[in-house]
């Protein structure tokens, strides 16, 4: 039997036991058991996240309650957790929960977990709109139905659509903007279809589509391969700009004069994009780097 096997069954029958483990004992446990599947700093971050949510606590108080002893109903929770965490499941699924722009969203394998990326991309959106009254907005690709409801916490909204071809994908989004108390209309549609939005109505129209490409999954982390949703990720390497093209046509359809069009993008594509919406008719289009200095968003003035 090998050695991270016997940790494993000496982990069970510890967490099992009736002896109480203390909330520093527990986060250290945590760390040397995902350690190989998440090395380094990422391995005490995701143990911070699980005591965190299991605990109910926030940084500060587990910091001050590191002698504190956890009951047997959270160390079970937490063993659970761990074992899942074993296999590179990502923290959020395991939690269900993501922290996207100040909210708590619902995530599962159905739709994509929200990344920093696209939180510049709201955040970009609410500097450039603050203040103004009764916006319309259209999010493509909505997934778990972030960007809108970001959107809705910060701006005036008189409508909001967010749409996306996976059903599952829109159940996850009306669990999130039922929590929040955001009227969205969600529409299951393909993009790649005739919309049911009025032409010419919009403000804003949002878009994270799936730009990976299909020889991109040489350099991804297992954990994202094996448990994030495809359909959300990967386009074809014979048409990476596909879902560009496509939603830059709609763009231009249900976009008032003077609407914006924004998209998060590859960053090999933002020249391409760019350019794509220039022919497509859109009066301006500006690449924009993310903090890491890489091409992240492409935003287009109808």
């Amino acid at each position: 039997m090998g050695i991270d096997k016997v940790k494993c069954i000496l982990l069970q029958r510890y967490l099992k036991s009736t002896a109480v483990a203390t909330v520093q004992e527990l986060q250290q446990f945590i760390r040397q058991q995902i350690q190989e599947a998440y090395p380094g700093p990422e391995a005490g971050a995701i143990a911070q996240l699980v005591l965190e949510h299991v605990l109910q606590q926030s940084r500060m108080q587990l910091r001050l309650s590191q002698q504190e002893p956890v009951t047997a109903a959270q160390q079970q929770q937490i063993s659970q957790a761990v074992e899942r965490l074993r296999q590179q499941e990502p923290v959020q699924y395991v939690l269900g929960l993501a922290h996207f722009y100040g909210l708590d969203l619902q995530v599962d394998e159905r739709v994509l977990i929200p990344r920093p990326e696209t939180e510049e991309l709201v955040d970009l959106v609410v500097k450039e709109h603050q203040g103004q009254q009764g916006l319309q907005v259209l999010d493509v690709c909505t997934g778990s139905g972030c960007i809108p409801i970001a959107l809705s916490q910060h701006l005036s909204m008189a409508k909001l659509y967010g749409l996306d071809v996976s059903e599952g994908a829109l159940q996850v989004a009306r669990a999130n903007a039922a929590k929040y108390q955001v009227p969205v209309t969600w529409l299951l549609q393909d993009v790649f279809e005739a919309v049911p939005v009025a032409h010419a109505s919009l403000d804003i129209l949002t878009s994270n589509p799936p730009y990976v490409l299909e020889e991109e999954k040489a350099q991804m982390r297992d954990n994202v391969l094996d448990y994030e949703p495809h359909l959300a990720l990967f386009v074809p390497n014979t048409d990476p700009l596909k879902f560009y093209r496509r939603i830059a046509e709609l763009g231009f359809l249900l976009l008032k004069k003077g609407g914006v069009l924004y998209f998060e993008i590859n960053e090999c594509y933002g020249a391409d994009v760019q350019a794509l919406l220039l022919q497509q008719g859109f009066s301006q289009a500006q690449v924009v780097q993310d903090l890491f200095g890489k091409d992240r968003i492409v935003r287009a003035v109808r």
